[in-house]
């Protein structure tokens, strides 16, 4: 019986650990600058998760982060600006969407590169293929 009362106890203390994380972040009382703190949250990353964003995380830095964009927007920053704050601060991996520059430009064009290169030798082996097929025909 103290056993059983014991594990429901601590099951109880961690359950309710992602319920009290979320209660920290205070909702503005502007709809639209709350959609717009939604918005942004969802195109940053967590740091922590990484393929999630602070939005949809329950980690103690996403909860940080969601903060911080909420402060930004309330001190009249441009989404732009919160953007280029976190990213002076945080690196342009908190980016969930990174921006096109010189130093990840190599990033951007290499699918596009290798799309004409597979385009490239479809229509080079499909040519030499009927070719072949034609030259084939022609000796009979």
């Amino acid at each position: 019986m103290f056993k059983r009362l014991c594990i429901i106890f601590i099951i109880s203390l961690f359950g309710f650990q992602p319920a009290q994380a979320a209660l920290k972040v205070v909702l503005l009382q502007d709809a639209v600058l709350e959609q717009r703190a939604k918005d942004l949250s969802l195109e940053l990353r967590c740091l922590v998760c990484q393929n999630q964003s602070i939005e949809s995380s329950d980690a103690d830095l996403a909860i940080d982060l969601k903060i911080l964009v909420r402060e930004q927007i309330m001190q009249g920053k441009t989404d732009f600006e919160i953007k280029q704050f976190l990213v002076d601060r945080y690196g342009e991996f908190v980016l969930l969407k990174p921006l096109f520059s010189s130093q990840n430009s190599f990033l951007w064009l290499t699918p596009i590169v290798f799309l004409a290169l597979a385009f490239l030798s479809a229509y080079i082996y499909f040519r030499n293929m009927n070719k072949a097929q034609k030259d084939t025909a022609d000796d009979q």
